[in-house]
C-alpha cells in the first residue's frame, strides 16, 4: 500500500501528496499493446469503460484518480470523459493541476479569446504539468462548449496553511479567500492514517517526537486545503447544474473515498460522488487488496517512467 501511495507524491512539493476475468475497451487514443482491465471495487465483477460512463451518466460527480503523467492512464481517462459527454451533454469537467487563480486565462481559452500557446504561456502549462491526457479533456469540453474549472488551490496559500496555520489565512481578504477553502474540521479514520503513514515512510529514521507529530499535522492541514478547494470546485459545478461534474485528481485524494470525496459530500448534503481508481499494475482481477479502493479500479500497468 504504502508502495502505491508514494507514487502519488508531487515531485515540485515533495513533503505533501499531490495529488495515485474480462477486461475493460481499450482508450481509442493509445498504442498500448495491452487494454486496462477494469473491474467493480465492491463485487469484483469485470466492467467497460461504457459501464463507467453509463453510470457517471447517473451521478452528479465522477473522481478519476489518477497516477500523474501515466500514458495509458490518462489516455483511458480522456476516452472515459469523452463517453460521459456523449451520454452525458451537460457533464463539466475540472482538473487538480489547474490552480484557480488561472481561471481567467482558462476561461478565455474555451471562448477563443486567446490561442493555446498564449493560454500555456500564462498559466505555464508544460508539457510535465499539462499530458496529452489533460488537453485532450480539455478540447473535448471545448469542442463541446463545457465548463472547465481550474479546481486547486494556488500554492501560495496550501504553503501559508502548513507554516502559520488556518488563522492566517482568515486573515487575507475576501478576494484572496475565494481562491481556497479551509476545511471545517480535519479528516480522522482512514485517509488521515494513510496520510501519516505515508509521511513516515518518507523519514523511516525519524523518531516519534511531538515535534514530529507537529510537523505531519502541519502537513496534514495543507493537504486538507487542497481537498476542501477540490471538493468545493466539484461541489459549484453540481450546483450549477453542470452534472456530472468531473474531476480528475491524485489518486491518493480519492481512493477508500478519501479527503477530496468526504469534502465534496459535505459540501453537496445528499449527494454521492462515482470514483474511478487508476491502479499503476496489471491485474485479470480485483486483487485482494484493491477491494472497495474505488467503485471501478482500473489497471493500467506501470508507469514506464517507474520501469
Amino acid at each position: 500500500m504504502i508502495k502505491v501511495l508514494l507514487a502519488c507524491v508531487s515531485a515540485s512539493f515533495a513533503f505533501l501528496l499531490v495529488g495515485c476475468a474480462a477486461t475493460g475497451d481499450a482508450p481509442s487514443n493509445t498504442a498500448a499493446s495491452r487494454a486496462p482491465a477494469i473491474f467493480r471495487g465492491d463485487s469484483g465483477l469485470p466492467a467497460s469503460l461504457e459501464d463507467i460512463a453509463s453510470q457517471s451518466a447517473r451521478s452528479p460527480a465522477v473522481l478519476l484518480g489518477e497516477n500523474h503523467g501515466h500514458p495509458l492512464g490518462l489516455a483511458t481517462a480522456a476516452d472515459l470523459f469523452d463517453r460521459v459527454l456523449a451520454k452525458a451533454p451537460s457533464a463539466s469537467l475540472a482538473l487538480e493541476f489547474i490552480e484557480r487563480d488561472s481561471q481567467p486565462a482558462l476561461d478565455d481559452y474555451l471562448a477563443g479569446l486567446i490561442d493555446e500557446p498564449t493560454f500555456r504561456t500564462i498559466t505555464r502549462r508544460t508539457d510535465s504539468n499539462y499530458p496529452p491526457g489533460h488537453r485532450a479533456m480539455v478540447e473535448r469540453a471545448k469542442s463541446a462548449g463545457r465548463p472547465v474549472l481550474a479546481a486547486n488551490a494556488p500554492r501560495v496559500y496550501v504553503r501559508l496553511a502548513r507554516t502559520q496555520g488556518y488563522e492566517r489565512l482568515a486573515t487575507l481578504t475576501p478576494e484572496q479567500r475565494r481562491l481556497f477553502r479551509v476545511p471545517p474540521q480535519l479528516a480522522t479514520g482512514r485517509y488521515r492514517d494513510d496520510f501519516e503513514n505515508i509521511m513516515n515512510s518518507m523519514k523511516p529514521d525519524a523518531k516519534p517526537s511531538p515535534e514530529r507529530t507537529a510537523q505531519i499535522d502541519a502537513m496534514f492541514r495543507s493537504q486538507q486545503v487542497w481537498d476542501w478547494t477540490m471538493g468545493e470546485s466539484v461541489a459549484r459545478l453540481v450546483a450549477a447544474g453542470a452534472t456530472p461534474a468531473v474531476l480528475v485528481v491524485g489518486r491518493f485524494h480519492i481512493d477508500h473515498r478519501g479527503g477530496t470525496v468526504q469534502a465534496f459530500e459535505q459540501l453537496s448534503p445528499g449527494s454521492r460522488a462515482l470514483t474511478v481508481t487508476f491502479v499503476d499494475a496489471w491485474s485479470d482481477r480485483l486483487r485482494d487488496e484493491d477491494k472497495g479502493l474505488a467503485d471501478f479500479v482500473v489497471y493500467v500497468g506501470p508507469s514506464p517512467s517507474l520501469n
